[in-house]
C-alpha cells in the first residue's frame, strides 16, 4: 500500500510554520483575510491523507492511528481557521476545539517514549509534545489578542516542534528514495528515523510530526 507520511510530515511542517508566522505577525495586520487562503491549503492536505491513512492503515497499526487522526484533526482546525479568517470571524473559539487534541498528542509523544515505538523516539515524542502543546495553548494565545509576548511563546514552541519534523521528515525523504530492490533485500546502508521493526518489548513516528517510516513512519 502506498505510504505517504512524508506528505503529512512536509504539510504539518508548513502549516506549524505558517501557524507561528501569524501568531507573531498576522494578529498585528488589519486585513487577516490574506492569511485565509494558505492556512485553507494546509486544512486540505492534512484532512484528506489524515481520513485516508485513519480508514485504510497503510502503515503498522498504532502509527496510523496516531498520525492519521492526528492530522484530521489538525486539519479541520487549520480549515476552521481559514473559514474563520475569509470571513472575519474570531478565532478564539477554534482553540476549545484545540484543547483536547492537544492532549491527545502529548499523550501519544509520552507513550512512543515510554514504549520506544520508533528508531528514534524522543525526537519524535517531543515532537508529538511540543505539537500539543501548541493545541492545548491555543484558546488563550488567540482569545488574548492584545498579549503579544504570549502569541511569541506559542510561536516559538511552534517553530521548535517544526524543527524536529524537519529532521524527521527529510531523513525520511532521504530513505524513502532508495530504489525497492535495494529495500527488500535488506542491502540498505541507511535506516529509517522513526519507525523500526517489532522488538520483543513492541509489537510492531508525525516529527510530522511532529516521527515517521520505512515500515511505519517517520
Amino acid at each position: 500500500m502506498i505510504d505517504y507520511v512524508t506528505l503529512m510530515l512536509t504539510n504539518m511542517i508548513n502549516g506549524l510554520l505558517v501557524l507561528a508566522a501569524y501568531l507573531i505577525w498576522g494578529f498585528e495586520h488589519a486585513e487577516r483575510r490574506v492569511w485565509a487562503p494558505v492556512f485553507g491549503i494546509v486544512g486540505l492536505v492534512a484532512t484528506v491523507c489524515g481520513l485516508a491513512m485513519t480508514f485504510t492503515w497503510p502503515i503498522p497499526a498504532p502509527y496510523s492511528m496516531a498520525y492519521g487522526e492526528m492530522s484530521v484533526l489538525l486539519g479541520v482546525l487549520f480549515l476552521g481557521a481559514a473559514w474563520s479568517l475569509a470571513a472575519g470571524y474570531a478565532l478564539w473559539p477554534l482553540g476549545i476545539y484545540a484543547f483536547i487534541p492537544g492532549v491527545a498528542a502529548i499523550l501519544l509523544g509520552v507513550r512512543i517514549i515510554h514504549l520506544s515505538l520508533t528508531q528514534a523516539p524522543v525526537m519524535s515524542g517531543i515532537g508529538f509534545v511540543l505539537t500539543g502543546l501548541g493545541g492545548v495553548g491555543a484558546g488563550v494565545t488567540l482569545w488574548k489578542r492584545q498579549a503579544r509576548g504570549l502569541r511569541v511563546v506559542g510561536a516559538m514552541v511552534l517553530l521548535v516542534a517544526a524543527a524536529i519534523w524537519i529532521i524527521t521528515a527529510f531523513m525520511a525523504y532521504w530513505m524513502h528514495m532508495e530504489p525497492p530492490e535495494s529495500q527488500q533485500s535488506g542491502q540498505s546502508r541507511y535506516e529509517s528515523p522513526v519507525v523500526e521493526s517489532p522488538s520483543p518489548a513492541v509489537a510492531c513516528s508525525y516529527s510530522n510530526s511532529s516521527v515517521l517510516l520505512s515500515k511505519g513512519i517517520g
